[in-house]
């Protein structure tokens, strides 16, 4: 008998509204966030304790999960304010709670409130799940060091929820445990304040006769970003619960992109159109923004040499540059006004439209019209209008989408 696949959940990282409303429309089944304290992000935006109730009343309208990040290491002084997050997050309506800290957990049970264990547990086993399970969590977050291989074995010996990471950052540190940016800067990556230094470029030095060498032609403590849609299908096979996007720090237009042909390719394997070809575009759209190059990750075993990144930053074959801002929309028409600030657009040019309730909206210009004129292009001070179906709103940004020459 053939075993039924499921359909995974895709879950999309937002670190402030922008991103919150770039991944809803995107088509995320469920999006993770962290407040001010007590989350991995630490120096993304985040949101306020005072913001729940309004990020669950978004989500809900487009019938999408809330999941709230508390998967730091929890102190003493903390645990009041602890007790008082969870206590919202559960009478707002959160729908999940992402920790691992035992007085977390503690705090979840106490309320009720359901709660998936973080990568940070580094669950690598059926036995580590099964206590998890046994404690009352719902879901866990795999390790990122599991192979599919060892994925599968823990999938067919537990039945709680497995969640995977499926694109974005990786970390040189086994599941993000690092001490190198608290040691050399005093920012702690266990508290979520890691600004990676092991993305730079070193050099060795031999002090006795003052000579020094760059370290290889590779970036060595800084891996490429994980992606896996060339081998999607084999994800949804091994019956993952929840694919899950890295990215709280990147940009509205990095969230919109990945969940975007992350959402297509589960749509278009459940449709059982999912081809080659079509893999091969989605790689050429994931490319277009913010990666450091593409690796497996650790699903087909230890990643080698090839895994590390060959520059500092990203390799993304576009960038965006500001154009402008929309000053008006017209709903029955579905006209957008822009005033050009900087640069020029051209007809044929792909923009982003960019707003906190507007989310990201990619399209290509059409038509420009500059008052009763159609014209082929808009320079600074021009004040112009052009189609597009979706609703903007008054001061969205607005810039146009530029190929990095290679």
């Amino acid at each position: 008998m053939n075993r039924i696949i499921k359909k995974p959940r895709l879950l999309a990282p937002a670190g402030d509204w922008t991103m919150l409303n770039s991944a809803i429309n995107a088509g995320a089944d469920e999006i993770y966030f962290g407040l001010k304290n007590l989350n991995m992000r630490a120096k993304a935006n985040n949101f306020d304790l005072s913001n729940l109730d309004e990020i669950v009343k978004i989500c809900k309208k487009s019938n999408v999960e809330t999941h709230l990040t508390l998967n730091s290491i929890v102190f003493e002084n903390e645990l009041d304010e602890l007790d008082l997050i969870i206590k919202s997050a559960r009478d707002t309506g959160i729908d999940m709670i992402i920790c691992w800290d035992p007085s977390a957990i503690m705090k979840c049970k106490e309320y009720n409130i359901p709660f998936c264990i973080s990568t940070q547990a580094s669950i690598s086993n059926s036995q580590a799940a099964k206590y998890y399970e046994s404690l009352g969590a719902k879901r866990i977050v795999l390790a990122r060091e599991c192979t599919l291989e060892k994925i599968i074995e823990i999938k067919n010996k537990t039945s709680i929820e497995v969640e995977a990471f499926v694109h974005g950052a990786m970390c040189i540190a086994v599941s993000g445990r690092c001490f190198m940016s608290h040691e050399v800067f005093g920012k702690s990556a266990n508290r979520g304040e890691c600004i990676q230094p092991c993305r730079r470029e070193y050099e060795i030095v031999d002090k006795d006769d003052n000579y020094s060498m760059i370290i290889g032609e590779d970036y060595i403590l800084s891996p490429k970003d994980l992606c896996t849609i060339e081998f999607i299908d084999k994800l949804i096979e091994a019956g993952i619960d929840a694919f899950k996007i890295e990215g709280r720090k990147r940009s509205p237009e990095y969230i919109s992109k990945t969940v975007s042909v992350y959402k297509n390719a589960i749509d278009n394997y459940f449709a059982g159109s999912l081809t080659k070809e079509k893999k091969e575009n989605y790689l050429t759209e994931l490319e277009k923004v913010y990666n450091r190059g593409f690796s497996p990750g650790f699903y087909f075993g230890v990643p080698g040499s090839e895994s590390y990144a060959a520059i500092y930053g990203s390799i993304a074959t576009t960038r965006k540059v500001y154009v402008g801002k929309v000053v008006n929309y017209y709903k029955k028409s579905k006209v957008a006004q822009i005033k050009i600030e900087a640069d020029m657009i051209s007809s044929g040019d792909s923009i982003y439209i960019i707003g906190n309730t507007t989310g990201t909206i990619e399209l290509t210009v059409k038509e420009i019209m500059r008052g009763e004129s159609t014209v082929s292009e808009a320079v600074k001070g021009d004040d112009i209008t052009l189609g597009c179906e979706d609703r903007v709103r008054e001061f969205d940004k607005v810039y146009k989408i530029v190929n990095v020459a290679g």
